[in-house]
C-alpha cells in the first residue's frame, strides 16, 4: 500500500492548526503534523513538495445544473450583455454559426442591469424583435436566474396550445407553465452527444475550482428524466449526487419513484415557487415595482406536506426550491404540522433540505433547526444583487431586500448551512462564494471565513446526506479529497471584532485560511484530489 507524503506547505487541519505535511494511503488520509515528524514516520513515502502551497478538504457545490452549466459554456452566454440591442447583436452572431434547424440555446441575460441609449435598451427583448434577429430558428434565451425566457416563434410553435398555458405572453418572456413547456421543447433539439460534451465540461470545470462533489438539481420542469439518467450513467472523477424534483403522494410512490429515476433524493428543484428576477418568487406581499404580482405557487399545501411525509416514512431525503417568504412559510408550516404527527426525530434523521432560503424569518429559521432542515444557500446571489438599487432593491424595496439571505441569523439559529452556486446561475468558485458570505452588502447577515469555508466542505457532504465527522476534513481517517492552491496570504478572520480578537492569539489554535477580503487575490488551483484519485492537475506539484 504506498503512501503519498505531501511536504512543506500549510495544511488546513482542525487538530493541527500550524501542519505542513500530510500523508495518504489508500485514498485515505493517515497523518497530518510537521514536516521532519513526517519524513520519518513515513520513509518510504512517495514524496510531494509543496513548495507553500496551501492543502484543504475539497469543496462541495450543492446545488448545480450540469447541462445547463456545460451548454453555457460551450455556446451562448450572456451575462456580459449591457442592453437589449447588445443582447440581440450577440444572438445574431452566435446563430451564424449554427446549423440549420439547430437550437440556440442562450443562457444569462439580466435586464435589471441593462441601461442604454434609448428607454427600450432597459428592457428584455420581445419575440417579434428576436424573430427579427434570427428567422425561423429555433431559440430559447433564457433569464439568468432560469426561471423565464426569451423564446423564438419558431420554438414557441413546437408546443401545441402554448397559449393556454399559464405565464404565457406573446411578446414578453415566458414564465410558469409556458416556460417549463418551451424549455422542454428547447432540451429535445439538443442532441445526446452534445449534452454529454457539456455535462463533461461543467465537471471539469468543478474539478479546476477545487470541487471534488456536485449536487444535481434535475426534475421535469428543469432537465427532463432522460438528461437526468445520463448523468447517473456518465463516467466522471467528480462525485455526482443527484435529486430528483418530482413531488409523490406517500411512501410507496416515493420509493418507486426513486427508483426509478436513480435518484439519491426527491427534492432539488421541486417549486414551491420561482425567483425574484422574474418575479415568480411568492410573496406575502407585492413586489414593489409591480403592484400586481405576488409571484406564483407550484405547489398546494396538502402536496408540500404530502411529499415531507412521503419521503420521511420512506427515509428518502426531501427538499424544495424556496425563495419567497410565502413559500418559506408555507413549507415551515407543513414542518410544523408534520413533526407533531411523526416526530421530529424522524423528520430531522432524514437531513431534508430547502434550496435557496433566500427570504426567512427567525421564527421560520427556528422551525427549520429544529427539524433538522439543511439550508442550501448561493452567496453569490448576494454579490450580484444585493446591492443599493440592484435588483433586490428594485424588486423588493430597500426594507425587504436587506433581510435576504441572512447567513448570520440562521446559523445562530441553529440551521445547517450548505453554500453552492446554483451553476450556471452563478458560477461554480467557491473561493467566491466564500467571499460573498464573508463580505455580504449588509454586515449583520455575513458570518465568518471559518464558518462559510465549512458550509463549502462538510456543509455540502452533509447536505448530502453524509455527517460522519471526519468527510470534509484533513484529519486521519478522512477521505483524502482535497485541493492544493497557490495562495498569497493566510489569515485566521473573525466574524466581529470580539471574534477577531480571540481568534488571531496563537493560544486560540484556529487553522488559518487564505485571505478573502475585496481586492485580495483569490486562490488559484493546482490540484484536485478526490477520494486518493487526482480529478485535475494545472501544474506539475
Amino acid at each position: 500500500m504506498a503512501t503519498e507524503l505531501l511536504l512543506g506547505g500549510a495544511v488546513y487541519s482542525a487538530s493541527a492548526p500550524d501542519a505542513t505535511a500530510l500523508a495518504v494511503s489508500d485514498g485515505v488520509v493517515v497523518w497530518v503534523g510537521s514536516d521532519d515528524v513526517g519524513r520519518a514516520l513515513h520513509p518510504d513515502a512517495q514524496i510531494t513538495e509543496l513548495d507553500g502551497r496551501f492543502v484543504a478538504p475539497g469543496f462541495v457545490d450543492s446545488h448545480v445544473h450540469l447541462t445547463s452549466t456545460g451548454l453555457a459554456l460551450l455556446g451562448l452566454t450572456l451575462n456580459d450583455a449591457v442592453n437589449r440591442r447588445d443582447c440581440l447583436a450577440r444572438v445574431v452572431q452566435a446563430v451564424s454559426g449554427l446549423d440549420e434547424g439547430e437550437v440556440l440555446w442562450g443562457l444569462g441575460w439580466d435586464d435589471s442591469a441593462w441601461d442604454g441609449a434609448e428607454r427600450a435598451d432597459g428592457r428584455f427583448p420581445t419575440t417579434s424583435e428576436l424573430d427579427e434577429a434570427v428567422g425561423n430558428r429555433p431559440v430559447y434565451l433564457t433569464r439568468i436566474d432560469e426561471h423565464s425566457a426569451v423564446a423564438s416563434t419558431a420554438l414557441r410553435r413546437l408546443v401545441p396550445d402554448l397559449a393556454d398555458a399559464p405565464g404565457f405572453h406573446p411578446e414578453e418572456p415566458l414564465t410558469a407553465d409556458a416556460h417549463h413547456l418551451v424549455r422542454g421543447a428547447a432540451r429535445q433539439l439538443i442532441t445526446p452527444d452534445t449534452r454529454t460534451r457539456a455535462q463533461r465540461r461543467a465537471l471539469d470545470l468543478a474539478a479546476a475550482h477545487g470541487v471534488v462533489a456536485v449536487h444535481e438539481n434535475g426534475g421535469p420542469d428543469i432537465s427532463g428524466l432522460d438528461d437526468f439518467l445520463g448523468l447517473a450513467d456518465l463516467d466522471h472523477e467528480v462525485q455526482v449526487r443527484r435529486y430528483w424534483g418530482q413531488s409523490v403522494t406517500d411512501a410507496d410512490h416515493a420509493a418507486e419513484l426513486a427508483a426509478i429515476s436513480r435518484a439519491d433524493g426527491l427534492g432539488g428543484d421541486l417549486f414551491i415557487d420561482g425567483a425574484i428576477g422574474s418575479r415568480t418568487a411568492w410573496l406575502s406581499a407585492p413586489y414593489t415595482d409591480d403592484p400586481s404580482a405576488v409571484g406564483n405557487c407550484y405547489l398546494d399545501d396538502a402536496q408540500i406536506r404530502a411529499h415531507l411525509a412521503a419521503c420521511t416514512v420512506a427515509g428518502i431525503q426531501a427538499g424544495f426550491h424556496v425563495i419567497g417568504d410565502a413559500g418559506t412559510q408555507t413549507l415551515v408550516d407543513a414542518l410544523d404540522s408534520l413533526a407533531d404527527e411523526l416526530g421530529t426525530p424522524a423528520i430531522a434523521r432524514c437531513a431534508h433540505r430547502i434550496e435557496h432560503a433566500e427570504m426567512v424569518s427567525v421564527e421560520q429559521a427556528a422551525v427549520l433547526a429544529r427539524c433538522g432542515v439543511i439550508a442550501s444557500m448561493q452567496p453569490l446571489f448576494d454579490a450580484a444583487w444585493g446591492g443599493t438599487g440592484d435588483l433586490y432593491d428594485q424588486r423588493l424595496g430597500p426594507d425587504r431586500a436587506a433581510g435576504l439571505n441572512n447567513f448570520a441569523m440562521l446559523a445562530k439559529t441553529g440551521v445547517a448551512l450548505s453554500f453552492s452556486s446554483d451553476a450556471p446561475v452563478t458560477e461554480i468558485d467557491p473561493w467566491s462564494t466564500i467571499r460573498a458570505a464573508v463580505h455580504h452588502h449588509q454586515d449583520h447577515n455575513a458570518i465568518s471565513a471559518r464558518g462559510a469555508f465549512a458550509a463549502c466542505t462538510r456543509g455540502g457532504w452533509r447536505a448530502g446526506g453524509i455527517n460522519d465527522g471526519l468527510t470534509g476534513t484533513l484529519e486521519p481517517g478522512a477521505p483524502a479529497s482535497y485541493a492544493i492552491w497557490e495562495a498569497d496570504h493566510l489569515v485566521v478572520a473573525g466574524s466581529h471584532a470580539g471574534v477577531q480578537r480571540w481568534s488571531t492569539d496563537p493560544r486560540s489554535r484556529v487553522p488559518a485560511l487564505p485571505d478573502v477580503s475585496p481586492g485580495a487575490r483569490l486562490p488559484e488551483c493546482v490540484r484536485t484530489v478526490h477520494r486518493g484519485r487526482v480529478l485535475y492537475a494545472g501544474d506539475d506539484t
